[in-house]
């Protein structure tokens, strides 16, 4: 295949200003955003960048889960398409660039391409995934789940948030839900730009994370129920405390992760405690546990280990547990192809790179699973992310928007 000459680079300008005007919608509290899914905010994002894309010539298409698809041409019409791009949604208290960079980066390219009079024989299509985040409605990547079967289109339009409102019914009331059966696509590969969200490139001081693998994952819902009561006048032995039994099993996911390692992860991120209240006994305590690791044997056996003695752990202050598995998705290996192209460019441009495995999910964990898929990742400040102090540099931005326009180009063949 036909790679683009090592002196053609991206508008880094151009991208940066691109990031800063998204940025603008859903403004956060303390400098990043709050642009979560199918919020009018989202709507409105997203129609920034349609007006974007099709400014850059594309054409727009939207399946029945709100992927929104833009489309350049190739100069031949039965070519698959090469696919590239992210999420434009964020955590409540997110950032600028988690999942924004590699859309905004996926336009970046088609606007060099134009700029350059390049012209390739696959169409490249530039892909906003809806709710990759997972926040307001669990599970992460949920469109992209539903694209590559993971789960069916009613099971997911049924997800509730916080407030009761369904995901199909909040979907259309943006707007945006489209005709085009979900998952229909057939796609040539797939790239995905993201910033790291931990601390390795920086420490290592590399400009390019080249993904090899991503860490496998499991959410386990857990409910701990005991009884209200008053905190003044229920003696101590005769309390049947949730927000203890909660306390129990914080620690069990910490010590069990803990001997899982190397290379593996686990913490409670989510809690709800009922009723909340300073001077109740917490009757009920629902939460999440975060389970990771690229190894799966190593991932299921943490898993094993925490059904195992969870249960114990509260049986024996008498309160009950319960769980479920709420997401899950096992350690993708990406495509040598896609991952080879993504190394070359880094060091054709002379990038410096190294081989990395993703602590978090992303799309593309799922689309491998339906296509050659890689993933390419530039450091973010402190490995800070999911968090409104999230930053990286215009430098890195565009330097993992470079690596990421060589793959592409060089996938979707240049012709002439």
């Amino acid at each position: 295949m036909a790679a683009p000459g090592e002196n053609l680079r991206i508008n880094g300008a151009r991208l940066w200003d691109s990031l800063m005007e998204m940025a603008k919608i859903g403004p956060g509290i303390a400098g990043g955003n709050n642009r979560q899914t199918l919020t009018d905010d989202d709507a409105e994002g997203r129609a920034l960048f349609q007006r974007w894309c099709e400014d850059a010539g594309c054409s727009m298409g939207l399946d029945t889960m709100g992927n929104m698809f833009a489309r350049r041409e190739g100069t031949d019409p039965d070519a698959l398409p090469v696919y590239v791009g992210s999420h434009l949604d964020t955590q409540p208290t997110g950032g600028k660039y988690d999942g924004v960079l590699g859309v905004l980066g996926g336009l970046e390219i088609i606007r060099t391409m134009n700029d350059l009079d390049i012209r390739t024989k696959h169409p490249i299509v530039v892909v906003n995934w809806t709710n990759e985040e997972g926040t307001r409605y669990a599970p992460a990547m949920l469109a992209s789940g539903v694209f590559a079967g993971k789960h069916t289109e009613d099971w997911a339009k049924d997800r509730v948030d916080a407030d009761g409102k369904r995901f199909g019914d909040e979907l259309k009331r943006i707007g945006w839900e489209g005709d085009e059966p979900v998952g229909a696509r057939k796609m040539h590969a797939m790239f995905e730009l993201h910033i790291e969200q931990g601390p390795i490139l920086e420490a290592e001081g590399k400009d390019i994370g080249v993904v090899t693998h991503g860490q496998g994952l499991r959410w386990i819902e857990c409910t701990v129920t005991g009884k209200e009561s008053h905190t003044g006048s229920t003696p101590m032995h005769m309390r049947r405390n949730a927000g203890r039994g909660l306390a129990r099993v914080t620690e069990l996911v910490h010590e069990i992760a803990m001997a899982a390692q190397p290379n593996a992860v686990g913490a409670i991120g989510h809690v709800d405690v009922y009723p909340n209240s300073r001077n109740i006994i917490p009757g009920r305590a629902v939460f999440t546990v975060d389970f990771r690791s690229p190894n799966l044997e190593k991932l299921e056996g943490m898993v094993a280990d925490f059904n195992a003695r969870a249960p114990g752990l509260c049986e024996e202050i008498g309160v009950e547990f319960a769980c479920e598995i709420v997401g899950q998705f096992n350690p993708p290996a990406f495509d040598e192809g896609c991952v080879g192209a993504i190394r070359d460019a880094a060091e054709r441009l002379g990038y410096s790179h190294m081989d990395i495995v993703s602590g978090a999910g992303h799309d593309a964990c799922w689309i491998n699973d339906v296509a050659p898929t890689a993933m390419v990742m530039c450091p973010c400040e402190d490995g800070l992310s999911h968090n409104e102090a999230e930053e990286i540099t215009p430098a890195w931005a565009t330097a993992g928007t470079d690596v990421l326009f060589h793959a592409v180009v060089e996938t979707a063949e240049v012709v002439g």
